[in-house]
């Protein structure tokens, strides 16, 4: 009881909230998404609401408290204290069956997980990293686009990565990582498709590249590759009516390829990049020969060339695919070049990732 007492005690009203295209709307939410990826800062945005005696805040990843000892003594802290409305739960791993059974007569209850959880009465809210709109928003140490654009580049989307000096933005990339995975072999693997992203790799070929080097089972594997979909960590895109084909590998912040690899992979961290854009649109994005990106809902195809100068030669690569799938609308996506084009008989237009991505 102490330990409640003492965290009924936090004021959130010197905490700077980050404004987010996505907000908490229902009453019983659970906030799901990827390690860092913001959901603490959503609930602190929500409790800003609120008068302090109002809410509970509890942070499971706290080390300083004992998550059992808390459940255990709730309901009695909760009873004994009629002004809290809102319980906020951060970090939960899992709910256990009836655990809010005995607490109707809250207001609210906000819950936030890296895990994907569902619960009986409560919304599931998905949260990812920062877009760049969301990004330059943030961003106060840049006075333009095109140097806020130069900072999202090289030190990614986490939220709290705005609030970094320049020169710890790469180590803390690397402990974020750290965090992200349970044990050594989790690390290896994801390390393994971090580096990969941007690439066509199957599992497969993934699983017999790591086994020459570390002693993992398939089974292994193939589990924590999957999970770490499941968790929006990583990102599989599948050619178009080929589920069985290579896919491409994506991680959930474009910025960890240069918190794994010294080598120079520009061309697969702006690729990322600029999936993670799409990914918070369109929920189906798939690949064809020779093109980056296949909406089918929009019969568009977007190109991901960030040194963008010979058309001629990309014209004989991709018309066949175009006549093919009866494309209607490309778009080039380049660090600063713009441009309009014709591809067949489309126009084309070819403009800077800022430009783009604000236009979205």
């Amino acid at each position: 009881m102490t330990i409640l007492k003492k965290l009924y005690e936090i004021n959130f009203e010197k905490v700077f909230p980050l404004q987010r295209k996505v907000q908490i709307t229902y009453p019983y939410t659970i906030i799901c998404g990827a390690p860092k990826s913001g959901k603490s800062y959503l609930i602190y945005d929500y409790l800003n609401q609120y008068k302090n005696e109002q809410y509970l805040y509890i942070d499971l990843n706290d080390i300083r408290i004992d998550g059992n000892t808390i459940f255990y003594n709730l309901d009695r802290f909760l009873l004994e204290n009629k002004n809290i409305e809102i319980l906020a739960i951060d970090n939960i791993k899992k709910i256990s069956p009836n655990i809010f059974k005995n607490l109707k007569n809250l207001k609210s209850i906000i819950l936030s997980s890296s895990n994907i959880l569902h619960y009986e009465h409560f919304t599931t809210l998905h949260i990812n990293t920062l877009d760049f709109e969301e990004y330059i928003l943030f961003d106060n140490r840049h006075q333009n686009t095109t140097n806020s654009f130069n900072s999202f580049l090289k030190y990614g989307s986490f939220p709290e990565i705005v609030q970094f000096n320049e020169t710890k933005q790469l180590s803390r990339n690397q402990e974020i990582l750290k965090l992200i995975a349970n044990n050594q072999i989790q690390f290896e693997i994801l390390k393994l498709l971090i580096k990969s992203s941007g690439e066509l790799k199957s599992v497969f070929q993934l699983f017999n590249t790591l086994k020459k080097i570390h002693k993992v089972s398939k089974d292994i594997f193939y589990e924590t590759c999957k999970n770490f979909e499941n968790n929006s960590v990583i990102y599989f895109c599948q050619k178009y009516k080929q589920p069985k084909a290579p896919k491409k590998i994506f991680c959930y912040n474009h910025a960890l390829i240069d918190a794994v690899t010294l080598d120079k992979k520009f061309n697969n961290l702006f690729s990322n990049m600029v999936f993670l854009e799409l990914n918070k649109i369109y929920d189906d994005i798939y690949y064809l020969d020779n093109i980056d990106f296949y909406i089918k809902e929009e019969n568009s195809i977007i190109l991901t060339i960030p040194f963008f100068n010979d058309y001629i030669s990309l014209s004989t690569k991709i018309l066949p695919v175009l006549e093919e799938m009866n494309i209607n609308n490309i778009t080039i996506i380049t660090i600063s070049t713009t441009k309009n084009i014709f591809i067949g008989n489309i126009e084309c237009e070819a403009l800077p990732f800022y430009e783009w991505a604000l236009g979205l």
